[in-house]
């Protein structure tokens, strides 16, 4: 503690748990707490106690946590305020460092790690109130000087850690999450070159799958479709050199980061690396892999500092590592049972046996002709594999139905595209995939179904499924009918360019035929 005094500590949080855990461990610890549940009630304690530190939730009711942070820097800026969030964003970061906000929390926080903060904090406050009284008087230039040093040094450092914590928030698979791992560890350490290596329990040596090699054109590389799997014998992987490999085991070993300043030939490293970091990185305290980073030709060297940021962003790295390893694996699972249901139905019918698989095949073949993104044609294989989940809503006799429908039973077909993005909504994972889904019976000249949806109204990858699925129909055996010539098909599809499909789409499609793709 900086004073005599207790210090008083104002916790703002609508979660009514935080606000007794925080006020029973800090109050052993020696401080007055004071609670408030949101920014509102909070204003009102300021105004009848003297605070010396807050710490708010960003997100909370009638006035959230920048509010407060805004609010408390017109009132009185000598007190520091601290943000805790769960959901840590680039654009939070910039708007918190705008509104005077000396510390940012990612939720859950440990609490010896609060206490820390707020001794900090405090202590900041002390040298800032201190600085107030020294700028009244001439004698205080060296000592401001040197404050502004340490907050500026401050905010580079919050930068740092923050921009490392949100640009990990946007990345959204394994693959992209390793080979963004190493190069934003050669961007905060100025690394020549960083590895990543994957340590497994099935493989006696650790095997590189991502790299960044400074002045390399393709300067960022990742070297397997499945990073987590370990290398076949006939698989070409890269190996670290015996020394450096020794030292990855021995860290993977004590699990405690490495730094060589400088290389002295102690540790057996070539005498190309002249400065060395290895870092551990954890998944439910086990170490998985490490990272190496080393400076090979320039007078710069590591430093302690280096280390701290490369084992957060390690820390961090792996954090993000295992919720996308789950929500891969959720997201396959999910999809799984979904193709399930539509292989169970497609089965009751012969004739529509494996006409989603073929749909998506050939949506994708068009996605290809027009020069779909990787993202796009995954929700396009997607959409096409379910497309037609929703006719599990529709009873069997009309369904399996050999003869014409009726105009009521057509009308109760056409109610398929919503049953099944209803179906694909509820899960809340799939947004564009709901869209096409629930579009793809729309015509380009506003006739279909479900809404009439007209020309580009209707969502870009619906109008591709569209011509997809009426391709399959047309060109596979029905309950109704046989299945029509290939040749005849397309013409059909041709004639139907600009009332039915999107006119630049039936070209793509027959471009696609031309070729022999199909």
């Amino acid at each position: 503690m900086t004073g005599p005094h207790k210090e008083t500590i104002l916790f703002v949080d609508d979660e009514k748990s935080i606000l007794e855990i925080a006020r029973e461990y800090f109050s052993d610890k020696g401080y007055q707490v004071i609670t408030a549940k949101n920014g509102r009630e909070a204003t009102e304690v300021i105004k009848n106690y003297a605070i010396d530190c807050c710490l708010t939730d960003i997100n909370m009711p009638e006035m959230d946590g920048l509010e407060l942070a805004e609010y408390i820097r017109d009132v009185d800026n000598t007190i520091p305020v601290v943000v805790m969030t769960g959901y840590p964003s680039l654009e939070n970061t910039i708007i918190t460092l705008k509104n005077g906000v000396v510390d940012f929390l990612i939720k859950p926080v440990n609490l010896d790690q609060m206490e820390l903060c707020v001794r900090r904090v405090l202590r900041e406050r002390q040298l800032f109130i201190e600085n107030i009284f020294l700028k009244k008087e001439i004698e205080s230039k060296a000592r401001l000087e040197k404050l502004n040093k340490e907050l500026l040094y401050k905010v580079e450092e919050l930068n740092i850690l923050n921009n490392i914590m949100s640009d990990f928030t946007m990345i959204s698979s394994s693959m992209e999450m390793f080979k963004r791992v190493v190069e934003m560890g050669a961007e905060i350490t100025h690394a020549d070159e960083l590895r990543f290596f994957v340590i497994n329990d099935s493989v006696k040596r650790p095997f590189e799958i991502s790299s960044h090699i400074s002045g390399n054109p393709s300067a960022v590389s990742c070297h397997s479709d499945s990073p987590l799997t370990p290398p076949t014998e006939e698989e070409d992987f890269q190996h670290a050199p015996d020394a450096v490999e020794s030292l990855i085991m021995e860290i993977a070993f004590d699990e405690i980061p490495l730094l060589i300043s400088e290389n002295k030939m102690t540790r057996g490293l070539p005498d190309d690396i002249l400065s060395f970091m290895v870092v551990p990185l954890k998944i439910r305290e086990k170490v998985f892999g490490v990272l190496t980073a080393s400076i090979l030709n320039r007078s710069l060297r590591f430093n302690e500092k280096d280390l701290y940021y490369l084992s957060f962003m390690a820390q961090k790295a792996a954090y993000v590592i295992e919720n996308l390893a789950l929500y891969e694996n959720i997201y396959e699972n999910l999809f799984s049972t979904l193709y399930a249901f539509v292989t169970a139905l497609e089965a009751k019918d012969a004739y529509t046996k494996r006409h989603s698989s073929r749909v998506a095949e050939v949506s994708v073949l068009i996605g290809e002709e027009v020069a779909c993104s990787k993202e796009d044609l995954d929700v396009l294989n997607f959409a096409g594999h379910l497309h037609d989940i929703g006719k599990i809503g529709v009873r069997d006799d009309i369904l399996l139905k050999p003869g014409r429908l009726t105009a009521e039973e057509y009308e109760t077909i056409k109610e398929h595209p919503v049953i099944g993005a209803n179906i694909v909504g509820q899960l809340g994972l799939w947004n564009r995939e709901q869209q096409i889904i629930r579009h793809h019976h729309e015509k380009y000249d506003g006739t279909g179904y479900p809404t009439g949806l007209k020309g580009n109204e209707i969502p870009f990858l619906a109008r591709i499924l569209s011509v997809a699925d009426a391709f399959d129909a047309m060109a596979s055996d029905r309950a109704y009918r046989k299945k029509m010539h290939t040749e005849q098909v397309v013409q059909i599809i041709r004639q139907c360019s600009g009332t039915q499909f999107d006119p630049n789409l039936v070209t793509a499609f027959i471009r696609v035929f031309e070729a022999g793709k199909l």
